[in-house]
């Protein structure tokens, strides 16, 4: 959890470039959603998995883990395919998501 908080605070930080702040966004996003299920006894390497798991973990709707779901498919295009298409609106959708994650698993405590 400490290490999705860290991130997600540095996602916020406008002085990084787009890119970075993509990635701390996304990983954020991942961290928080990972912790959510791990409390509930659960464990998953499947990226997709972790976030889709969010509307069972956290109550979260739908919205919320497909914009997750689409920052995962853009990193995976990145990583496995090279492309690499990354927008403001992106950024600032994935950080509102893991912004919601982060208030659910704070509330679930």
């Amino acid at each position: 959890m400490r290490s999705g908080y860290a991130r997600l605070n540095d996602a916020a930080n406008l002085s990084l470039s787009l890119d970075s702040r993509f990635d701390l966004a996304k990983n954020a996003a991942h961290a928080l959603a990972l912790a959510a299920l791990r409390r509930l006894g659960y464990r998953s390497l499947n990226r997709f998995l972790v976030f889709q798991t969010l509307t069972h973990t956290l109550g979260l709707p739908a919205a919320t883990w497909r914009v997750l779901a689409k920052g995962d498919d853009v990193r995976n295009l990145a990583e496995y395919e090279g492309g690499f298409e990354v927008d403001e609106r992106l950024v600032t959708d994935l950080i509102e998501a893991a912004k919601e994650v982060q208030a659910a698993l704070r509330g679930a405590r």
